[in-house]
């Protein structure tokens, strides 16, 4: 359970305020269908993190025992200082918005999640918690689900939610999170 819930805490946090979710905005204030752009962003998280996730498994059993650790503390740093860089929206994503809600959804999402701080914590929390299988499958539930709660309130509030939410204090307590994560793996070293 632990997987699952460091998994959907640190990706719901990192979530606010990311490309991903400024996309979620963008799809439902253009076409007004919160079920099909729910539907688009879940599968694609899915796809999108199973294979993250598959990557982190991987690098875990490739990488020596030792340096394990010390690597996903790092990162857990590294993305922490990465939250503090607030996210752009990319106007190059406007092309794919005449495939439909569905379509465009899926295909967005699973882009613009490439190389993102969701997709690397994905891998990061995958190589961590790299036990067995139903570990894997943990942290891509809860990197979804993290998902999920960060993006379905925004693509069914959109516009009045955004107004509400201070993103500045978001990326801080997503920053003090993955710094806590960094440091809970390099205590867990002994």
């Amino acid at each position: 359970m632990e997987a699952f819930f460091s998994s959907t805490l640190a990706v719901a946090i990192a979530e606010i305020g990311d490309k991903t979710q400024l996309l979620a905005l963008f799809l439902a204030a253009r076409y007004g269908r919160p079920y099909l752009i729910s539907l688009g962003v879940l599968i694609a998280t899915v796809v999108n993190h199973g294979l993250s996730a598959w990557l982190g498994t991987v690098l875990a059993d490739v990488i020596p025992a030792d340096w394990i650790r010390w690597i996903i503390s790092g990162s857990f740093f590294a993305i922490a200082l990465w939250l503090l860089i607030p996210d752009k929206e990319d106007d190059d994503m406007a092309r794919f918005a005449n495939y439909g809600p569905f379509v465009a959804t899926l295909v967005l999402f699973f882009l613009a999640e490439i190389g993102d701080k969701t997709q690397i914590a994905t891998v990061i929390l995958a190589a961590k918690y790299n036990a067995d299988i139903w570990m894997t499958y943990a942290v891509i539930a809860g990197t979804t689900v993290g998902m999920l709660l960060a993006n379905v309130p925004v693509i069914f509030a959109g516009k009045w939610l955004m107004d509400k939410l201070p993103l500045g204090v978001a990326h801080k307590a997503a920053c003090v999170l993955f710094i806590l994560l960094g440091i809970a793996t390099l205590v867990g070293m002994g």
